[in-house]
């Protein structure tokens, strides 16, 4: 299999599924002329034209609603949102009309429109622009949500995205563009609602989404050349549909927990994950579900800062080693 940047593996997804279906276009602030602020869509414009990568102005509400638009018309808007923090400024849009028309109409319109974008933090883009928006947007029928890991999955659940009937929103870590990964050739795409068993494990599951995977897989290393512990790792991936199932199997094999996000620890995606396992594999915890969550503080511009208000390896290790009445390190 080619190995691709994550950065890479999204536009060649898009750039594939312009090519094969005239009817998707790209929107956004500098996606055109200048390529992107992440450099996602670089060159696009010279290969699809202006009319199929479309300089927005800077009006997230304005080229949003224009979006919907277009899908509930038959077109394939995929919208790239600079950083997920500006869609604040675009979700009566995507909450008050992408979630509700397919609903409103009985099923007969339909709003295939993706809404993309870094999300989360690690990037020093301090607390305006350092948001992690799963919590908000997987709170709303109508909208599915999701948030790959690897370049791999990037591209399968894009082309998933783009085909799929319903809005998605597709957050993306921004902190992983340049990171590098195999991707399978061909036009696959990875099924939504459908959790990833990153590392088997037999002791404790460490279970998390974007970016935390890679925090937690490295835990799971650590776990086990310090202290012999097999952590098994489930990328949930798919935040709405969330995939209880795979969740649930695990903590039945393992009978500890430990489940990681970078957002602030109230009302998160964390908690959603301990509430079913305790609805659905109580009696087979031998130990409370544990939370590691970034600090209750907006987030820091300065490195050393921004690096301690978010999950690290310590804080996931010695919450694996509690689950396991284990003295922490």
């Amino acid at each position: 299999m080619p190995e691709m940047t994550y950065r890479q593996a999204l536009k060649t997804a898009m750039a594939e599924e312009m090519e094969r279906d005239e009817s998707v276009l790209l929107m956004g602030e500098d996606i055109g002329v200048y390529g992107g602020t992440h450099l996602i869509t670089d060159g696009l414009i010279d290969r699809f034209g202006p009319k199929r990568v479309i300089d927005t102005p800077i009006a997230e509400g304005g080229f949003t609603g224009a979006a919907i638009g277009m899908a509930m018309l038959g077109l394939k808007p995929i919208v790239e949102m600079m950083t997920w923090s500006f869609s604040f400024l675009a979700s009566d849009q995507i909450i008050q009309t992408a979630a509700k028309v397919r609903y409103f109409s009985g099923g007969q319109v339909e709003v295939p429109l993706v809404v993309r974008g870094p999300n989360g933090g690690g990037v020093q883009l301090s607390a305006q622009h350092t948001h992690s928006m799963e919590n908000l947007y997987g709170h709303f029928p109508g909208l599915k949500v999701v948030s790959p890991v690897t370049p791999a999955d990037v591209k399968g659940m894009m082309l998933t995205a783009i085909r799929d009937p319903n809005p998605v929103v597709f957050l993306e870590a921004g902190a992983l563009y340049g990171t590098k990964g195999e991707v399978p050739d061909g036009d696959g795409g990875v099924p939504f609602g459908k959790a990833r068993v990153a590392r088997e494990g037999t002791d404790v599951s460490l279970i998390s989404y974007g970016r935390q995977v890679n925090l937690c897989l490295r835990v799971a290393d650590r776990l086990e050349e310090e202290d012999g512990v097999s952590a098994e790792v489930i990328d949930v991936r798919s935040i709405r549909p969330l995939d209880e199932d795979t969740i649930v199997e695990s903590v039945k094999k393992t009978h500890r927990a430990v489940a990681v996000q970078e957002q602030w620890r109230l009302f998160g995606v964390a908690s959603e994950t301990a509430s079913i396992i305790q609805e659905k594999a109580f009696d087979y915890l031998d130990a409370p579900v544990i939370r590691v969550s970034g600090a209750e503080v907006p987030a820091p511009y300065a490195r050393n800062l921004e690096v301690a208000a978010f999950p690290n390896e310590q804080q996931v290790a010695n919450a694996a080693r509690r689950t396991l009445y284990m003295e922490e390190k």
